[in-house]
């Protein structure tokens, strides 16, 4: 690491204070949005960390589905990660096209539908891709494990998983950008944040934009302007699970059936 970098983080020591005031921040910027996905993830926060501002999202969700026709049939299969017990239409599923979806609708059905024969060896697939695909198969593993799931899966291919996605982080431990972030994120999900370099997490909290986001939309997703809401929903995933000597660990929170 270059010593400017190494210099400028051991002065920044992380409190309890500068982590409260960075997630007070990032809720602000969120609560209003209107993202379909971005209120999945929302919904996801709530349920791990009990954040109030948050225990609406399912109803919010609904509210903005009929403000997009063309893409309802996919947020109507993730509504799941909402409802236990989310209602399909018949040809919901048909219309999970992109191979990262299908591998984490997979995992979210699994206890209902099972998993399909070639799951293990999509996931290793998506794993030996890296960047977004090895994220992905992170976090449709974790789903995997909230539902009781048990995949067939080589010896040492949890521990090489892990792994791809922590040198994700890794390989430049001097910038934050989205993947780094989505890597971060399903680390702690998968509860591996041990895994997440702490001098990865300062870092994140120096880089929040003035707005309490991080990062800038991609070119149509939003106002160029702000920040961006899905690197938000990472970074906060992040700092959420920040914790000091003496503070309870974060419980384990399933979905409700």
């Amino acid at each position: 690491m270059d010593r400017r970098w190494a210099d400028r983080d051991a002065e920044l020591m992380l409190t309890e204070t500068d982590v409260r005031t960075t997630v007070a921040n990032a809720i602000n910027f969120l609560n209003g949005m209107r993202e379909p996905h971005a209120l999945l993830f929302m919904g996801l926060i709530h349920r791990r960390f009990g954040v109030k501002e948050f225990a609406d999202c399912l109803e919010r969700y609904d509210e903005v589905l009929p403000e997009h026709p063309e893409r309802a049939p996919v947020l109507r299969v993730f509504r799941r990660m909402f409802d236990a017990n989310n209602p399909l239409q018949p040809d919901d599923w048909a219309h999970v096209t992109i191979q990262t979806d299908r591998l984490l609708i997979s995992a979210l059905y699994c206890d209902r539908l099972g998993l399909p024969a070639s799951f293990a060896e999509a996931l290793a697939r998506a794993v030996s891709q890296g960047g977004y695909a090895a994220t992905h198969a992170l976090l449709a593993w974790v789903w995997v494990q909230e539902n009781d799931c048990e995949p067939a899966v080589p010896a040492g291919f949890v521990e090489d998983m892990y792994g791809a996605v922590t040198a994700i982080i890794d390989e430049d431990p001097t910038s934050v950008n989205d993947i780094k972030l989505e890597a971060g994120a399903f680390l702690c999900l998968a509860r591996q944040s041990a895994r997440v370099d702490l001098g990865f997490v300062r870092r994140v909290i120096r880089f929040q934009n003035d707005d309490g986001g991080w990062g800038r939309p991609v070119e149509g997703a939003g106002n160029p302007d702000e920040s961006s809401w899905h690197s938000t929903i990472l970074a906060l995933i992040i700092v959420l699970h920040v914790r000091f000597p003496g503070t309870e660990n974060a419980p384990n929170h399933r979905r409700t059936a």
